[in-house]
This record gives C-alpha cells, sequence and structure tokens, in this order.
C-alpha cells in the first residue's frame, strides 16, 4: 500500500509523454505468491512532447531485471523510487525488457492481477496495470498487446486474454500455455487476464456485415444455468448498436467472464470484459425482476464501452466522463427500447416513462447529495488526488444527463450525425470532452460554446419558475430563472443551457396547444425552451383559461425545479398531467411535503396527522387501473430518505425516519382494502418470465404488501407470510420477505431464518438476505437497534469482509441505506462506521473510500449528529497508514 501523501493532480498541467508504448509483449508464468512478468515494451520518442526520459509507473512490484536494448542500462541513467522509473535514452527508439514478480495471493486490493476462488484475475482502470509490471500507465499510451500466459493445466484450464487466441499448447510439469493477440490499440487500463477453472456459454453470430463472431460466457461450474439471460442481453446489445448507431463488434470473438471477488459492476477490457457475477448470473429461483434489469443494462454498458471507450478513450482521466457519462446515456436509451419493445404498442410510452423514473430516482438520492457535499465537481474534475474516488455519480449519472440534453438540442438525428463524425475523426485515438463536442457542433453547424460549462462547472442548478395569467389578452407568460449554488472551490456560477420541456394543462386536464406570442401557428402541446441567461420570459397566446404549468416534463435537465404549487395543484397534476415522468413528479413532490411537515412536528414533540387530502390524491392514484401496473408501482412509492435529508435543513434522520413510520403505517391501514383487492388482482399467473408487464404487477403487488405490513394489518401480514414460503420465483419471494421485515412483524424472523436455509449456499442471494437486515426499520422505539444485528451478521459464516459485494450488502446497506439507525443519537454508528472504515482500508482501499463516503456530507446535519460525528472523521483522518483514496475522502470532509 502507498503510504506516501498522494499529490493533488490537475487538468490544466496535462503534457504527453516524451516516450509513449507502440508494442507490448507479455509474459505470465502465473503462480498464486509468485507470479513472474516479463514485459517487453517497443518504446518510441514522442515528436509531439518535450525532450525527457522514459517514465514507468509501479506499485508493490519486486523487480528482477530491466534492460535497454538487450543491455544492462549504463550507470546513470535510470532513476528508481518507490513508484516511479526514470530511463534516459539515446535515440528515437528502444527496446525495454522488464521482469517482476508479484504476489497475486496477497493481493486483497483486487486491483492488478489477484486470486479469486482458486483464479487469478485482471482490474486494471484506472491504475492497476502498474501493480502487474512497469509501464507509462496513462490513457493516452496506446499500443498493441500480445499476452502469453502460462500456467497449472489442473486448476486454470482456461486461460484467456484480449482479442484473438493464436497459440496454444502444452508445457512440462502438467503446465500449458495460450497466446494472445489484440489487434487494436489500447491503453493498458484495458488490458485483462482470466486463468481459472471454468465453464462457457457459446454462441455464433452473424454482424450487420454478415460476419459470423463467437460470443462465450465463462463461470464457474454449477452457474452455466444462470447465463441464458446475460447471453441474450449480449446478442440484443450487439443488435442495438448496430442498429442505432452503425456500430458493429470489431473482434472475432467477445468474452464475458464472471468472477465472484469484483471492487466494480463490471468492465470493458478489450474484447474481455470482467463481470462482477451479480452482474451475470440470473434464474428465476434465485434473481429478481430488478437483478435481471441491471444485467441487461450492465451487459450492454459494458458492450457499447467497446467503442465509446474502448476504440476512442480518454486522453487523460479527467475526461472519464467521456466515456462513462456517453455509456451510460447509451445504455439507458438501450433500456428503455427493450423495454418498449416487449411491451407492445400500447404499453411502450409507459414502459420508457418508468425506465426514465428509475433513471431520476437513482440521479436525485445519490448525484444531488454529492452535488451539495465537499465531493462536489464537475462532470469533467479538474483536479483530484485518487482517481479511483471520481468514479462518481457526477462523472455517471449526471453526465448521462448532459449527453441527453445535448440529444434534445440536438435531436436524434442530429445527434447521430455528431456521433458518425466523432467516430469518423477519432477512431483509435485518446481524446477529450472538447473533442466529442465539437464533433457534434460541427456535424450540426451549432454554437456549444456555452453548453460546455456543464463540463465545468459543479452544482445542481435551480430553475425557479414562475407564471402570469392574463384573463384580459388570453396570455400566460412563463418566467424562468437559474442559479447554481457554490460549491468548493467554484463560488461563481454562470448562467447554463437549459432544455426545459414545457406543457400547459387546462381545467379538464388535456394538453393545451402551445403558441408562442408572434407564431402564426400552435399546436404541439410540448415544447423544449432553451434557457440560456440568468432570467428569461416566454409568452403563451390563444388561452381560454389559466392553464396549469406542467414543467421539466421527461425530466428534460439534471436541475432542481422551484415552483410554488399548493396541495390542490399537486394533486391536479396527479390525477392529469400527460407526461408520465411529471406525473410521477408531482407525486414526489405532495409526499415530500407531507414527509417534511411531519418530520418536524416529531422533531418538535408534536402528534404526527396525515393530511386528509394527501391520502385522498394517494387513493385515486392507487385505484386508478387505467394507469399501468408499472408505473402506479413508481407513483406510490415515497421519495428515497437520502433526497429527502438533502431537503431537510437540517438534516435529522431520526425524525424523518418517524414521520416515515407514521406515513406508511397510516397508508397501509386507512388503504387496506385497496391495498388487498390489487395484491389479489394483480398476482402473475403461471411460469415467471421476464417482462415488463409481469414485472409491473409483480412490483405494485410487493409494494402493497409492504404498506400492508407497515400498518400492521392482519390479513396482508398473513398473505405476505404465505408468499415468502410458497412463492416460485426470487422476486415474489423477497418482496414479501422485505414486507415482513420493514414492517417489522413478529413472523419477520422465522421467515429470515427460512430464507437463509434454503439460500445458504448461494452467495449472491444472501447479499440480499444481509442488506435487507442491515436496511431494516425498527417501528417500536424499545426494539434492539439494527447495528447489533449488523454485528451479529459480520461473525456469520457467509460473510467476508474481503469480498466486496458482502462489503456494499451489509455495511453499505448499513451506512448508505438506513440513516434512521446509522444516525443513532449516542454516535454508535459512526464510532462503527470509523472502525470498518480502517479495517477495510488496510486490505482494500477503494472499497473502504466508498464505505468512508457515507459520512461526506456530516455538515448537513442537526448540531448534536456534527459534534459526534466530527471525532470519528478525524479518528479515520490520523489512523496510521492510511490510504489516499480514504484520505482524500475524510480529508475533503473535515476541510473547513
Amino acid at each position: 500500500m502507498r503510504t506516501e501523501q498522494a499529490p493533488i493532480i490537475h487538468r490544466s498541467d496535462y503534457a504527453p509523454l516524451a516516450w509513449t508504448v507502440t508494442r507490448v509483449d507479455l509474459h505470465f508464468a502465473l503462480d498464486p505468491q509468485a507470479t513472474v512478468v516479463t514485459s517487453r515494451l517497443a518504446c518510441r520518442r514522442n515528436p509531439e512532447a518535450a525532450a525527457g526520459p522514459i517514465l514507468l509507473d509501479g506499485e508493490e512490484l519486486e523487480t528482477l531485471s530491466l534492460t535497454v536494448n538487450g543491455l544492462d542500462p549504463a550507470a546513470g541513467t535510470v532513476r528508481r523510487g518507490e513508484t516511479r522509473i526514470e530511463i534516459d535514452v539515446e535515440g528515437d527508439e528502444a527496446e525495454l525488457e522488464i521482469v517482476t514478480r508479484i504476489n497475486p495471493q496477497a493481493n486483497t486490493a483486487l486491483s492488478g492481477l489477484y486470486r479469486s476462488r482458486g483464479g487469478y484475475f485482471t482490474q486494471c482502470e484506472a491504475e492497476g496495470f502498474r501493480r502487474i509490471t512497469w509501464y507509462p500507465d496513462r490513457p493516452d499510451v496506446m499500443a498493441r498487446f500480445t499476452v502469453t500466459v502460462e500456467g497449472d493445466k489442473a486448476t486454470c484450464p482456461v486461460l484467456l486474454s484480449n482479442g484473438n487466441l493464436v497459440e496454444e499448447g502444452e508445457l512440462p510439469d502438467g503446465r500449458h500455455y495460450a497466446r494472445w493477440e489484440d489487434p487494436f490499440l489500447k491503453p493498458c487500463y484495458l488490458f485483462a487476464l482470466v486463468a481459472a477453472d471454468l465453464v462457457v456459454l457459446e454462441r455464433r453470430e452473424l454482424t450487420a456485415s454478415g460476419r459470423e463472431v463467437l460470443l462465450q460466457l465463462w463461470v464457474e461450474k454449477g452457474n452455466l444455468d444462470r447465463t441464458e439471460h446475460a447471453m441474450e442481453s449480449l446478442v440484443h446489445s450487439m443488435r442495438w448498436d448496430e442498429d442505432s448507431f452503425g456500430l458493429e463488434l470489431d473482434l472475432d470473438r467477445f468474452m464475458i467472464v464472471a468472477v465472484s471477488d469484483f471492487n466494480m459492476g463490471a468492465m470493458e477490457n478489450k474484447g474481455l470484459n470482467i463481470f462482477n457475477a451479480k452482474y451475470v448470473l440470473a434464474k428465476p429461483d434465485t434473481a429478481t425482476d430488478t437483478d435481471y434489469e441491471h444485467i441487461e443494462s450492465v451487459v450492454a454498458h459494458e458492450y457499447f464501452h467497446n467503442w465509446t471507450g474502448n476504440r476512442v478513450t480518454c486522453r487523460d482521466w479527467f475526461q472519464l466522463t467521456l466515456k462513462e457519462g456517453l455509456t451510460v446515456f447509451r445504455d439507458q436509451q438501450f433500456s428503455a427500447d427493450m423495454l418498449a419493445n416487449a411491451a407492445g404498442a400500447e404499453g411502450a410510452d409507459s414502459a420508457r416513462a418508468v425506465k426514465r423514473i428509475d433513471d431520476v430516482r437513482v440521479l436525485r438520492a445519490a448525484q444531488f447529495s454529492e452535488d451539495a457535499g465537499p465531493m462536489a465537481h464537475p462532470i469533467r474534475p479538474e483536479s483530484y488526488q485518487e482517481i479511483n474516488n471520481f468514479y462518481t455519480a457526477t462523472v455517471y449519472e449526471k453526465g448521462a444527463e448532459v449527453i441527453r440534453m445535448l440529444h434534445t438540442l440536438l435531436g436524434p438525428e442530429g445527434f447521430r450525425n455528431g456521433m458518425d463524425l466523432y467516430f469518423s475523426y477519432h477512431d483509435g485515438q485518446a481524446v477529450t470532452c472538447d473533442d466529442f463536442v465539437e464533433a457534434l457542433s460541427e456535424a450540426n453547424g451549432v454554437d456549444l460554446d456555452q453548453f460546455m460549462r456543464w463540463y465545468s462547472q459543479a452544482g445542481t442548478p435551480r430553475v425557479r419558475a414562475t407564471g402570469d395569467w392574463n384573463a384580459a389578452d388570453g396570455s400566460y407568460t412563463l418566467t424562468l430563472a437559474q442559479h447554481t449554488p457554490p460549491t468548493p472551490g467554484q463560488a461563481d456560477k454562470l448562467p447554463l443551457v437549459i432544455p426545459v420541456a414545457v406543457g400547459l394543462i387546462g381545467a379538464d386536464g388535456t394538453d393545451l396547444p402551445l403558441q408562442l406570442d408572434g407564431e402564426q401557428h400552435g399546436g404541439a402541446t410540448t415544447r423544449v425552451l432553451q434557457l440560456t441567461e440568468a432570467t428569461q420570459q416566454w409568452r403563451f397566446t390563444g388561452l381560454a383559461a389559466e392553464p396549469v404549468p406542467s414543467l421539466l416534463r421527461g425530466f428534460s435537465a439534471p436541475v432542481i425545479l422551484e415552483l410554488d404549487e399548493d396541495d390542490a395543484r399537486l394533486a391536479f397534476r396527479m390525477a392529469h398531467d400527460s407526461d408520465a415522468c411529471n406525473r410521477w413528479d408531482a407525486a414526489q413532490r405532495y409526499a415530500e411535503r407531507v414527509l417534511l411537515a411531519l418530520a418536524a412536528d416529531a422533531a418538535a414533540g408534536r402528534a404526527l396527522n396525515v393530511p386528509a387530502p394527501f391520502v385522498e390524491a394517494f387513493a385515486r392514484l392507487l385505484s386508478d387501473e387505467r394507469l399501468d401496473p408499472a408505473f402506479r408501482a413508481q407513483a406510490l412509492t415515497l421519495p428515497s430518505e437520502a433526497y429527502l435529508l438533502e431537503r431537510m435543513e437540517p438534516a435529522d434522520p431520526a425524525a424523518l425516519r418517524a414521520a416515515q413510520i407514521h406515513l406508511t403505517a397510516a397508508l397501509g391501514k386507512v388503504l387496506s382494502d385497496d391495498w388487498q383487492s390489487l395484491a389479489e388482482a394483480l398476482a402473475v399467473p403461471g411460469e415467471y418470465r421476464y417482462h415488463p408487464a409481469d414485472a409491473g404487477r409483480r412490483a405494485l403487488v410487493n409494494l402493497a404488501l409492504r404498506y400492508l405490513a407497515a400498518g400492521q394489518v392482519e390479513e396482508g401480514v398473513a398473505l405476505a407470510v404465505r408468499r415468502s414460503e410458497s412463492a416460485t420465483n426470487m422476486t415474489d419471494r423477497f418482496g414479501a420477505l422485505a414486507a415482513l421485515v420493514h414492517g417489522a412483524v413478529p413472523a419477520a424472523q422465522a421467515a429470515l431464518g427460512a430464507f437463509y436455509r434454503r439460500y445458504r449456499e448461494d452467495a449472491l442471494v444472501l447479499d440480499k438476505w444481509f442488506a435487507l437486515q442491515a436496511g431494516a426499520w425498527r417501528r417500536d422505539p424499545a426494539a434492539a437497534p439494527v447495528l447489533g444485528r449488523v454485528r451479529e451478521l459480520m461473525a456469520d459464516p457467509a460473510f467476508s469482509l474481503s469480498n466486496p459485494n458482502k462489503v456494499y450488502a451489509l455495511l453499505g446497506g448499513f451506512f448508505r441505506a438506513n440513516p434512521g439507525e446509522f444516525h443513532a443519537v449516542d454516535g454508535s454508528g459512526y464510532a462503527f462506521w470509523a472502525e470498518q472504515v480502517i479495517a477495510l482500508d488496510a486490505a482494500n482501499p477503494q472499497v473502504a473510500s466508498r464505505m468512508a463516503r457515507a459520512l461526506e456530507n456530516w455538515r448537513r446535519f442537526t448540531p448534536a449528529l456534527q459534534a459526534l460525528i466530527r471525532p470519528q472523521l478525524e479518528r479515520v483522518r490520523d489512523a496510521d497508514g492510511l490510504s489516499p483514496d480514504v484520505g482524500e475522502i475524510v480529508g475533503k470532509a473535515l476541510a473547513d
């Protein structure tokens, strides 16, 4: 582990290296504790850079030998540091041979080459390759790789690397080898190696040009029956990218490998994607509808990276959103299309809307809070200490929203033209966000200079909307004002380009034709206005009565909309807004208003009373059978705690939890007959299938069970118990179990025990079991705190602190998904957090930093909680040998 203080790296300091690498030949002699890596690098002086030495990065490497052009380097020409080698070389070309020894078994950081369940795997993004051999570990160093992997045939019969298999054979002493060549230039972060005992699902497909390609999905023995959905998702991704963007698979073989120990969700290594097993394995008895959705999305995301990330990659890590934001947008569009196609003509619009609402939920819960804290950064950061800390919701989700705005402003055809030009200019290059936007600008003949502020300004913009109705001339004037609050290092913000999709609703609930002042004809019922100044006005004419504005339709920009609406208007839009995303948002705004008022009463010790008009509006949505069940499930789900805590001043998790408990119980009791009728009427008969219509019905039934259990409705609890025992698929079984646990009913413990006994040998299913208990609510204040149960679960044989999935499920489920318990008023949760972050940091800094971020926004909480949090942040900051990953998080959190 690095122990020196990590320097701050600035985007403005970028400079190309004096030497680059054109060809790499790697040989791995695999051994659990002493793998020998022989690296031959063909180096060339960079004519576009200032003169200087060859620079090589490395971490935790035992260097056995280093030669330059076949000779030991002359005295004084090599300067060695802990993480850097500098080599002075004459001439314009050089051949380096470096032999290193590494210990995969001891690599608990899971970065570089490491062991998992008897196999060897790699993870090199962002800077893991330097843990394998000395190399200029930057994304702008692009070379052609040839890799020879040698290992024990009995324990590692499968030997894989990037590209095409060109040779394989037997070796003495029960060993064998495989040689792979990647015909495409790539940075070292896209290198991959797998050596393990695996089985494969194969399929041959024809590309759009008629070329046959081999698709392979490699998994551990015993898991082959869980791979069909991932394979189908891969084939669908291929077809979609061909149809939507004209992008074809460029290799003869495309491989996915599932591994149990992985820090991330998946990795797009060229032709050899390595996946966390949770995003590959699925069958009805072990995976929920949500799991199926995530697998389809992640498979697509990594496949799409083949072009948006691999063929065209990032010049430097500041440009991370160039590949991630763009590819998240692409996978969101893909998922929406897949859902719409499956739903058919009648259900397509609703399916797309539900997908969009899912994306907005994630943005609001994760990214808005990030924008409001000490780690706030633009989608293209200006500086960092540890790049692993910038794989964030801002770079990914907000980055995708920025791409979506470009798609909105340019239109589908204009956006596609820009993408085509981007690839024609930059295929095989490492480029910047500016290069991407300039291609879109050139292809469409538009000026996007002001739009580029989205790449450089942090924070979530606020858009304030006011309307003025003039009955005398039948006009409605809409005024929009934008403001982005200060963020660390950025006090003053300039106006952005914000596309605001607008509709006007008449008194009868129908959309009105929109005619702007001075236009001869109106007609469209939704129009996209471009807010480019601090304040702008638009005047709509030809109206017979005062309209109700429907703003930011489809969530057309990642902003917080400030609009004064009374309860009656929110209820009206809940019932009539034709834009499903805005109809959902109206329900969320109303619920937010009620919950924050209840929380204020709870904090002040006042009685809690749910407003009758809210219950009536909620009931109308619940009983509206014209609405798709999937949409009703979204609209009737309360806003997330993470989002609500950002809306409280100051944030009081205990008061908010009391409000949530009271409201869910009230809605469960008062509407119990409706919930029960719905649960019975929408139960999906027959054999399980992953289909949006069925998934929507199951989602609404499981939500009904949650409300019924929250209200302690005896018949509803009994129904949940029966379903947890007799369900034929994981969605129904786990949904019922979750209802019992969050309802804190007596039957929950028996159901948890039965679930454990049934799935005790299935690691991925047990992750759900851990997470569910970590996120449990206490409806009885006298009950034991959840922290005690979390500590007990850490001692369970199925839990391991060395497995990221287990940590994310149990500790992440407590720290991030259970604020009402984590933020206990005695500070016990904070002490536990510090203890676990320090322990994790010693083994896996990336995982530790993700857990550390649970307290980055600590200054938003009540003064009493802040007084308890600060000492624990300081405890972590002062821990011996703290990694740069965690040090950056707590350092920024504590900075004044």
